[in-house]
């Protein structure tokens, strides 16, 4: 029982870490490219991400 509350424990875990932000994400549809250090989303925006494109 105790193997498999841990198992559960450790997929869950697993699949938060993966579910991080990335710039553009969500109705921005995902980067296009880099503009000097910017991300510029699929819509034509200037992500606010402090992550530096490269």
């Amino acid at each position: 029982m105790k193997k498999v509350i841990l198992v559960t424990l450790l997929s869950l875990f697993a699949f938060t870490a993966t579910a991080a932000n990335t710039p553009c994400s969500g109705k921005k549809g995902g980067i296009s490219h880099c503009s000097g250090e910017k991300f510029v989303c699929n819509d034509g925006s200037i992500s606010k991400s402090k992550k530096i494109c490269r």
